[in-house]
């Protein structure tokens, strides 16, 4: 085996990792791929000799790639408090893929991605590396450009929003199943009560319509209200093909072939406490949803 070959060996033992990585700080599966290939085409050109643990090398140079293109999305932004819901991974209602499982250990919904969209590009990082993969705060500071305590400060700050903003999911997926059919039966039926009762007092729902459906693209909160929203839902129900949503109970509506949202809920303590509704054509029309039909 010659040195390339070696290489790319070591390489691809840390790809799914890398991966699992890129796409919590980004949230986009195509710009995780990307950060991923960066990785690799620094590591062909770097000279790694004197690299000790080069798990940690790769996961420094995909953080830093995904930080610049965080901070850069940031400076495009022309409305700061612009809704990105983030590309959801969608499987079989029967169980999440294999190759899907590693992007989504840790319960990563995502009701957690949209929080996570909401913190600095610093934050995001500093969290993210540390409360999910386990990186001291000494090898993140440089990364920043902080002090090692600044970064825990940082990580403090994404944690406490995270805890706030986007609750666990029940593990029981049938119990969350159960709930989110309730809800579309509720709305069908034009059942106004019975959708206040399955959704939790303070429930956000969160809608990203893209730019051209920017009317669609909103936030609303508190059960009376979102279950007003919801009544408009009931004509969809029949279009609703049940699926996991980030490994969470969630639906794929589709007409003719064509996918018209995604949406995901998250179940907390048998209530739905977020649902979030990805309906950007041009981003929907990215998914593969063949998925589905094997």
């Amino acid at each position: 085996m010659d040195e390339r070959e070696w290489l790319t060996e070591r390489f691809e033992e840390h790809r799914t990792h890398l991966r699992a990585v890129a796409y919590r700080m980004l949230g986009s599966v195509s710009e995780a791929d990307d950060a991923v290939q960066d990785a690799w085409l620094r590591l062909s050109r770097a000279d790694t000799g004197s690299v000790e643990n080069l798990g940690g090398w790769l996961t420094t140079v995909v953080a830093r790639v995904c930080l610049n293109t965080l901070r850069s999305r940031e400076r495009r932004r022309e409305d700061p408090l612009d809704l990105r819901v983030p590309d959801p991974i969608i499987s079989r209602e029967n169980g999440v893929d294999p190759e899907h499982e590693a992007l989504l250990a840790d319960s990563v919904g995502l009701a957690l991605l949209v929080v996570l969209e909401t913190l600095t590009p610093a934050e995001r990082l500093a969290f993210v590396l540390h409360d999910m993969f386990a990186v001291p705060f000494e090898e993140i500071a440089p990364m920043i450009e902080r002090s090692p305590a600044a970064a825990r400060q940082l990580a403090s700050r994404g944690r406490r929003r995270v805890r706030g903003q986007a609750p666990a999911p029940d593990p029981d997926l049938t119990r969350q199943r159960e709930i989110v059919d309730a809800f579309f039966a509720a709305a069908r039926d034009g059942d106004f009560d019975a959708l206040v009762a399955v959704l939790h007092p303070d429930v956000v729902l969160r809608s990203d319509g893209g730019v051209a459906r920017a009317r669609h693209t909103v936030v609303i909160s508190g059960a009376r209200t979102v279950a007003e929203q919801a009544l408009t839902f009931g004509r969809l129900s029949p279009f609703a093909r049940p699926a996991l949503i980030n490994g969470s109970a969630g639906v794929v509506v589709t007409a003719q072939g064509r996918p018209l949202s995604v949406m995901a809920f998250t179940v907390t303590d048998g209530k739905i406490v977020s649902i979030e509704v990805l309906a950007d054509p041009e981003r929907l029309h990215e998914l593969d949803l063949t998925v589905l039909d094997n």
